[in-house]
């Protein structure tokens, strides 16, 4: 029994059914070196947050609970009354991004790429060659602290900077441009039986 659904829908079904669901640590990408984010990015509770004085880009670490935005100060973010103030949130710096790519990894490759956006837009296409070393670069330094089924979506700024920009589970990321069987490879691998967990996946259970 496998799934691939959004993290509310898995949250529920996926106890009930006996699948394990596979997640990056919380704070994986805050504890990047800054040569792959080229960006600060830290890790706190949204109580912490709330007390930002300039703008930031804000989102939940692994699902949708914070919209992933970039706020002009903490206050704007949801308040007490709605979230948790012990709710974990990543917080980074501003960087806009000229073209992003979504890298599906298997077992410590890149298993399958294809670009996304463009300017900000919706724009797919293939990864380009200077994509896929850098994938491969990110899983040099950090794929130790990954699960071995992920997406990992990175992208070059206008001034040629390529830098991280999150991770995600497979089994809630869209396949955009890259090849869909290899995509669900990822993704049967990234939310499957919990019987058939591998000892260094266990630490990656959502």
């Amino acid at each position: 029994m496998h799934l691939h659904a959004g993290p509310s829908f898995a949250d529920v079904v996926a106890p009930a059914l006996g699948i394990a669901l596979l997640e990056a640590p919380a704070d994986w990408l805050a504890r990047l070196p800054r040569a792959l984010t080229q960006r600060e990015i830290r890790v706190m509770p949204i109580g912490e947050a709330y007390r930002l004085r300039r703008p930031a880009f804000i989102k939940s670490p692994n699902d949708k609970g914070i919209p992933a935005l970039v706020y002009a100060d903490g206050s704007r973010l949801p308040g007490p009354d709605a979230v948790d103030p012990a709710t974990v949130v990543l917080v980074s710096d501003v960087m806009t991004f000229a073209v992003e790519y979504r890298l599906f990894l298997l077992d410590g490759a890149v298993h399958t790429a294809g670009q996304y956006a463009e300017a900000g837009r919706l724009r797919p296409g293939p990864p380009g060659l200077a994509a896929l070393a850098f994938g491969r670069e990110v899983l040099a330094a950090a794929g130790d602290r990954l699960p071995s089924a992920i997406v990992v979506d990175i992208g070059r700024d206008d001034d040629g900077r390529w830098a991280v920009v999150e991770a995600n589970a497979a089994w809630a990321s869209g396949c955009y441009n890259v090849d869909p069987g290899r995509a669900l490879d990822t993704v049967l691998r990234a939310a499957g039986p919990a019987t058939a967990l591998s000892p260094h996946d266990r630490a990656f259970v959502r």
